[in-house]
Formats: C-alpha cells, structure tokens, sequence
C-alpha cells in the first residue's frame, strides 16, 4: 500500500468544540488519516467510545494502524450517510458525547493518481471517494445532458464558462467518449478564455464533478439532519466544511434549528416548538494563519459547531 498522506484540518479547534468527557460517545464521520480520531481517543479514554467511518479502504488500512492500541474504537466501513442503520446495528440509541464531521476530501484521494481527483495528473475519470460505487467521473462526463452538465458546472463549481465547457464536451463526445482527466482539463482550457488566474482553468469543473459523483452536498443535508435524531441532551455537532455550498448548508440548517420562532411576521401568535440547537460560535472558526502556511487548502476551511439543547 502507497503512504497514506493526509493533513487534519483545525485539527485541535475541531476536536475541543466536542468538549471531549471520559465514558461518552462519539462519532467521527469521515476518520481520513485518523487525525481527529486520535486526539478524541486521547480525550476520551479509557471509558468513553468512538465510532469512526469512512469508505476508502486506503485511510481504513492506514488508521487502523495508526490507532491500533486503542480498544475503545470501532471502525466503521460504511458511509457516514448511513449513521443510524449502524448505530442501531451497534446497539447505540444515542450519540451521548457529540459528532464530528470533517467534509474535505483527503491529500491521498485528491493527489494519488489512479483515483482520477487531480487535473495534474493522467489518470483514467475516476472520483470516486468509495472504490466499489459504480457511478464514476466518467460516467457524468459522458453521459449527462448538456443542460445537465451546465446545472453542475454552474451551482457546484460556480463556473462562469458553464455553457461553453459543456457544449464542448457533447461536441468531443460526438467524436469519441472523453476517458482521462487530462483530456478533460485541456478541454476546458481550449474552451475558455485565457484569463490571468492562480486558480487553474479546470479547477471549478473538477470540483463539481466530484461533489456530483460522490452526492456530496444531498449526503451533508440528509445527514446532518438524522444526526439530530440520534443525539443526546448537550451532545455537541462539530462541522468543518471547504465549499461554499457545504458551509451554507450548514450554517441555514444550524440557524433553523436554533431560531426560537419560524411563523410568518403577520401571525399573531407562535406556536413553534422550542428550539433544538443551541450555536456555540455564530461566526465560522477559520484556519490559523500558521496552519495555513503548513497546510494551504486549510485557507478555505469553516467550523461551525452547535450543541444539543432537547430534553
């Protein structure tokens, strides 16, 4: 197996909104390198437990071996879109302690070239965060409608070239299907003026392809939703997201629920249930400038954290 390189993210400012207790619950969504994961078990043993998932089998190998001392961790392999189904299959009713979701891809799914993440590098249209998924890259890139491919490219990736990239791909497709990502980064290039940018042409594309082939923003929304299910009375959400769209869902899902009244400003009196969150920061925790020097994509980084307040 190849190193597993990964960098936690406010790694500490994550893992300190938990308010971490010995004898408690918790639950890391997205286990990576096992950063997070580590520093909850040091906060948490000998009694507490976390249940750590993820669906590359690269950072299971890797973690695994990282924390092998610790027997208070179970690892989960399984998308965390499937938190209750193995929870309950765990004998968990409730998420006592708090949850942790760390929504970035990692630095070994983004850089190792077979996954197909980078645009730097020739590999087969891949994406896919689990290996074993059917749906890949590919398959949007050469099978989506042009008016389909503009939706993504626009809400996903916030391209402006939207329409000229897409009618390019259905024009190369007509000739023959696009099978790589450097096939498809020079694509984008011819199809788009050259404007003076450090960000590369393809960037914008690529993002939004992924988040397209691994769901990414309706798994955030859905899950994040049945996480208030399973929590217990101040349990503590711990949220860091990388895309605008991701920390949007977030943030209006954590404002929701932590508004004490939804009627509309003509009704005279409200009958909304109490609410369920209470926000720990208001304003998102970003990245301190020395991480972003260590670490640069941390730059784009927003934790927002919230406590369970429903008895």
């Amino acid at each position: 197996m190849s190193e597993f390189r990964h960098y936690t993210v406010m790694k500490n400012e994550a893992v300190d909104a938990l308010e971490c207790k010995n004898g408690k619950i918790y639950v890391d969504c997205t286990l990576g390198g096992g950063g997070h994961s580590e520093l909850i078990l040091q906060k948490i043993s000998p009694d507490g437990r976390l249940i750590s998932f993820d669906i590359d089998q690269d950072a299971i190998d890797a973690s695994a071996k990282r924390l092998k001392d610790y027997k208070n961790l179970t690892i989960v392999k399984d998308s965390y879109t499937n938190i209750k189904k193995v929870l309950k299959k765990l004998n968990i009713e409730k998420i006592t302690g708090g949850v942790l979701f760390d929504l970035g891809a990692s630095y070994h799914q983004l850089t190792k070239q077979e996954r197909g993440f980078s645009f730097m590098k020739e590999a087969p249209l891949d994406m896919r965060f689990n290996k074993e998924a059917d749906f890949s890259a590919y398959d949007v890139i050469n099978s989506y409608k042009e008016e389909e491919l503009v939706k993504i490219f626009s809400e996903y990736g916030e391209e402006r070239f939207s329409k000229r990239i897409a009618h390019e791909i259905l024009n190369r497709r007509k000739q023959k299907a696009i099978t790589t990502t450097t096939e498809l980064a020079n694509l984008i290039i011819n199809a788009t003026p050259h404007i003076k940018s450090k960000v590369h042409p393809a960037t914008r594309v690529f993002q939004a392809v992924r988040i397209e082939v691994n769901q990414e923003l309706k798994n955030v929304k859905n899950t994040l939703t049945d996480v208030l299910d399973l929590l217990d009375f101040g349990a503590i959400i711990s949220v860091i997201s990388f895309h605008s769209l991701e920390d949007r869902i977030v943030k209006q899902l954590f404002k929701f629920h932590s508004a004490k009244c939804h009627c509309d400003k003509t009704q005279a009196i409200c009958n909304c249930p109490p609410p369920i969150l209470e926000l720990v920061n208001r304003k998102p925790i970003m990245a301190s400038e020395k991480e972003i020097q260590e670490n640069p994509p941390s730059r784009s980084a927003k934790l927002r954290i919230a406590r369970f307040i429903k008895k």
